[in-house]
This record gives C-alpha cells, sequence and structure tokens, in this order.
C-alpha cells in the first residue's frame, strides 16, 4: 500500500527518545505509516512528496493555555497592541471613534501596563480623545481595564463606591475619586457586562482568525482556558462547518466563586454536547479557576506582603475552603482542574485544593493543570511531582521585559525576584511540564517562547548570558513541553506529541533543525509548513503571518 504524503529531503526529529532522528516519513490515512528507509518503499505513483528543502519535520505543537475566542475578538477593536506610549493609545482611540461613531461602545485589547507610572492610567486622558461613549481597554495581561469618566459612570463608579469583591478601582491621591483604572475582574467585569455581547457570527468569524494564527505557528491542538457558554456554540459552529478549524481543541469552562455550585451541575452536560457534536475534533474535560490576579497589578495572592505595599497580599479570589470544595467537586465530576495561579500564595492555595482533592476522590490519573505559576516558594517546589500536578508555563514571560523591571520586581524585591518561572527547578524536581502562551496576553508563536526559555533574554539578547540563567533549559527539553508536554496535558500521548508508526500526523516544517539552530536565532525561524492529521492547514507563502505578534 502506497503512503499518501512522503516527507524527505531534510531531518526528521522525532521527539521520541528511541529513535531522535530520521531523514524521511510517510503518511498514510492521517497516521504515520513510516519513517527512515521504510517511508521511501511506501512512495507510489499518486504519493505527494514533500522535499523539506534541508529543513526539519517534527511533531507539531500544542499550546496548553489560550484565549482562542477572546484573543480574536480583541483584534476588531482600537489596534493598541503595539502603542508604545500612552499618547499613542489615546490618538489610536481618536482615530477608531471618528471612524466609527455608530459604535456605542469602544473598546481595545491588549496595551502594555508599564506605559504609565504604577501602571495608573487615568479616565481623563481618554476624556480627551473620547468624551461621550464609554471606552474600555485592557492591558495585555487582562486584568486590568482602563476606562474614561463615561464608562466610570456607566458602571456606577464613584466617590462613595467601595472596591467590589475581588476587585480594586484606583483613586485619586487627593480625594476617593475613580481615577479611571480597574484591577481585577471583581472591578472590570460589571464594566465588560454592559457592552453588547458580539454576534454568534461574530465570535466565529474570530475564532477562525484566531486559529489561522495558530496553524500559522505550527500548533496543532489548544487548551481554551476560559470558556464561558456562549463561546461553545462558536467553537462547535467554526469546527463543524465550512472548512472547520485548523486546530483540535479541549475546552475549559470558566468557575468562578459566586453561585459555583449551580454553576457546575450544567457542565457535564455542556460537555457531552461538545464532544457529540464534534467527535474527535472538540473536547470539553477542563475547568478553569482564578486563584488570584498578576504581580504587576499587585493582585497576585503573596505568601508576604509586596515590598511597595506593606499592608498588602494582593487578592485570592476563592477562600481557601471553598477552592477545596469547588476542585474537588469538579474532580468528582471527571473534570481537570486548571488553575491560574502567579503569586506564592496563589500556588499554594491551588496545591492545596488539588491535594484536598485527591484526599478526598483517591487514586487516579487526574493530571491537574496550574497555569503560570510565576512564584512558588521553595516549600511547594516539590508538590508538583508528588501531586501529579502539571506546571503549564510560559515561557516567553520568563525575561527581564519592561513588564518585569518596571511592575514587577519594585513589587516582590529581589530575593523573591529571584524565583521567577523555575522551569529547570520544576523539571529537576520531577513535575510534568507543559508549555503555552496565554495569546493574546503574548505572542502565540511557541518558537519565541522556545527562544526565551533557552536563552533567558529578551528580543535584543539581553541581560547578556540570560535572566536568572540557572532556569534555562536547551532546545530539546523546552520542543518536548510543547508537543509531548502538551500531549500529556490533554490525555492524548497515544496520539500525537512523537513522531512514530501509528501516531497521527500532527506536523511542523521548520526552515531548519531547531536543536542545531543558535538560541538566538530561534525566534526567526520560518514554519514552512503544518499539518493536522496529514492535512496542510498552513503554507508558508514569504509574508509573515503576524495576527500573534507582540513585542514581548
Amino acid at each position: 500500500m502506497y503512503a499518501d504524503i512522503v516527507f524527505t529531503g531534510g531531518t526528521v526529529r522525532t521527539g521520541a527518545t528511541d529513535v531522535p532522528v530520521q531523514d524521511a516519513l510517510a503518511v498514510t490515512d492521517g497516521r504515520i505509516t513510516a519513517l527512515g528507509p521504510d517511508a521511501l518503499t511506501v512512495r507510489g505513483p499518486r504519493t505527494a512528496v514533500v522535499d523539506l528543502a534541508g529543513g526539519a519535520l517534527l511533531p507539531a505543537f500544542g499550546d496548553g493555555h489560550v484565549h482562542p475566542v477572546l484573543g480574536g475578538l480583541g483584534l476588531r477593536g482600537v489596534p493598541v497592541r503595539e502603542c508604545g506610549s500612552v499618547e499613542e493609545i489615546v490618538e489610536a482611540v481618536r482615530l477608531w471613534a471618528d471612524a466609527h461613531p455608530q459604535a456605542p461602545w469602544i473598546t481595545g485589547d491588549g496595551f502594555d501596563p508599564w506605559l504609565a507610572p504604577d501602571g495608573r492610567f487615568d479616565a481623563r486622558w481618554l476624556d480627551v480623545a473620547v468624551s461621550d461613549r464609554p471606552v474600555v481597554l485592557r492591558t495585555t495581561d487582562h486584568h486590568t481595564a482602563w476606562v474614561n469618566s463615561e464608562a466610570l459612570g456607566r458602571a456606577g463608579y464613584s466617590t462613595d463606591s467601595p472596591d467590589p469583591t475581588g476587585g480594586e478601582i484606583l483613586r485619586r491621591a487627593a480625594s476617593a475619586e475613580p481615577l479611571g483604572t480597574l484591577r481585577e475582574f471583581g472591578a472590570v467585569n460589571p464594566v465588560l457586562a454592559l457592552i453588547p455581547p458580539a454576534s454568534h457570527e461574530v465570535q466565529v468569524a474570530a475564532l477562525r482568525e484566531a486559529a489561522a494564527g495558530f496553524a500559522a505557528a505550527g500548533v496543532t491542538w489548544v487548551q481554551d482556558a476560559l470558556v464561558e457558554p456562549h463561546h461553545i456554540d462558536a467553537w462547535i459552529t467554526a469546527m463543524t462547518t465550512g472548512p472547520g478549524l485548523p486546530v483540535r481543541a479541549d475546552l475549559g469552562f470558566l468557575l468562578e466563586p459566586d453561585g459555583w455550585r449551580e454553576r457546575i451541575t450544567r457542565f457535564a452536560a455542556d460537555r457531552d454536547r461538545v464532544e457529540s457534536e464534534a467527535p474527535g475534533l472538540l473536547t470539553a474535560r477542563t475547568v478553569k479557576f482564578f486563584a488570584d490576579g498578576v504581580i504587576e497589578s499587585g493582585t497576585a495572592a503573596l505568601l508576604e506582603p509586596y515590598t511597595d505595599c506593606p499592608h498588602s497580599h494582593g487578592i485570592a479570589n476563592w477562600s481557601p475552603a471553598e477552592l477545596a470544595e469547588a476542585v474537588t467537586a469538579v474532580d468528582a465530576l471527571g473534570f481537570r482542574p486548571h488553575l491560574h495561579a502567579i503569586g506564592d500564595g496563589g500556588v499554594r492555595g491551588a496545591l492545596d485544593a488539588i491535594e484536598a482533592a485527591v484526599r478526598a476522590g483517591g487514586p487516579g490519573d487526574r493530571r491537574p493543570v496550574i497555569a503560570h505559576a510565576q512564584l512558588i516558594d521553595p516549600a511547594d517546589l516539590p508538590r508538583f511531582a508528588e501531586l501529579g500536578v502539571i506546571a503549564n508555563l510560559q515561557p516567553l514571560w520568563a525575561q527581564s521585559d519592561p513588564l518585569m523591571t518596571e511592575l514587577t520586581l519594585p513589587r516582590i524585591g529581589p530575593e523573591r525576584g529571584g524565583r521567577q518561572y523555575q522551569i529547570a527547578a520544576l523539571l529537576t524536581s520531577g513535575a510534568r511540564l507543559s508549555f503555552g502562551s496565554d495569546w493574546p496576553v503574548t505572542a502565540c508563536e511557541p518558537l519565541r517562547g522556545i527562544a526565551t526559555a533557552v536563552t533567558r533574554q529578551t528580543s535584543d539578547g539581553t541581560p547578556e548570558g540570560g535572566w536568572l540563567p540557572e532556569e534555562r533549559i536547551d532546545t530539546a527539553t523546552a520542543l518536548a513541553a510543547y508537543s509531548t508536554g502538551c500531549a500529556h496535558q490533554a490525555f492524548e500521548e497515544k496520539e500525537w506529541g512523537v513522531l512514530r508508526p501509528g501516531m497521527r500526523a500532527d506536523l511542523v516544517h521548520l526552515a531548519a533543525d531547531p536543536v542545531e539552530t543558535a538560541p538566538e536565532a530561534l525566534a526567526r525561524l520560518p514554519v514552512l509548513g503544518t499539518w493536522l492529521a496529514g492535512r496542510r492547514t498552513h503554507a508558508a507563502d514569504g509574508t509573515p503571518d503576524d495576527l500573534c505578534a507582540r513585542r514581548r
């Protein structure tokens, strides 16, 4: 029987430990059927031959934490992502508002939180551009919103408004008047709830656009880490109509503290519906929790007070007892908990909740996920391996960029600042790792994350020798975190993640072998092709795809 496709003319880096490198690969009916010389013997008259042109074929990448619907919708507002100053943002808002006079709300997504001193953005700056319509802009991390005075008024935020549970309304220094900066979902969500929701058609279009960007980056599986009820229909429609999507996905249902017991009663039915309507393409086996906020906003939960705010330990979104109860309930329903935890207090709370679920449910192959794990107390580091917790890290964050130097380090000081993003330490402890981007927070291209994990440097090569260089890892290990690590997270390690006969042909063609590429050049290594189960989903045409681009 002849193969459908044969790849030859370059390096086939399998990702397997037994036979790591081959020189050819054959695919039939979406599965790998032969490697090396055997692959060349099944080439027939109708076999498509892909010349690797001296490049490398690898297992396609996964993304273990990403927000496709939210990110795709964010591309449709004011283009603030590449603005380099407050003045540029204000001008972009003015131009967009002038061009869209009928838009009732003006929104934008992904500006840098360090562009204003201490991350404090003033509503009056936006009032200069637009005063008669509400403006809502969100930072790259999505944990802060900058709004104008009209938006503050629509939300009912005034001098007399108390800080909401799970959020903070920043105030002017000389009064209790709201400044225009809202931190965390308790403060941001009441404003977002006033914005007319995007239609189903717009959500589907946004999802298709985002998925095309993932395919161009070599990604074939994603973990949607924040799925609200109306996102489910968008995913099913996008996956099962027209050309479908170039990625598979697992959906993570968002669970918030308010009314969580009632909310989880529908999760099993939603899971069954997703998996019956898009079998083999979509799963829905995850529940997402926010244990805390982010360090740059002073909202990540810390065990010790912030350096620049001695009275504050940040914001824990759940009480320890209730988080443990909710994670245990989710585990009992057969879902995998996926917990955002940034600060060492947030990480400890997440580990404690998972430990409670293990005690209640007994032994089992759970694979719970703690995402981000920016700051881990030394006593908690071995608990990841002990509890079988997957650390899903965003390697692109492990650099000394302005977010780190202007906001993060001043808030936690040098001792805690020196133990952030402990990628190598987690691996040494025996923990399982997967990598992700958290797009649209930062770029979705895995090669950029790999470059940072290997060098711990910014794109301009600073600092020399890398930031916290003891946490650097080698290229092969970083590649595995995006392939076998994500496949393990997805419970699909028998389907994809390495290249061997019988595995699904989820493949990425790079212009050169990344293991043999200089670390500083990895981020610029072109992705020439992507295949999902043998179906080509991306072909480089010489035009860079910047959908996922971010300066960070």
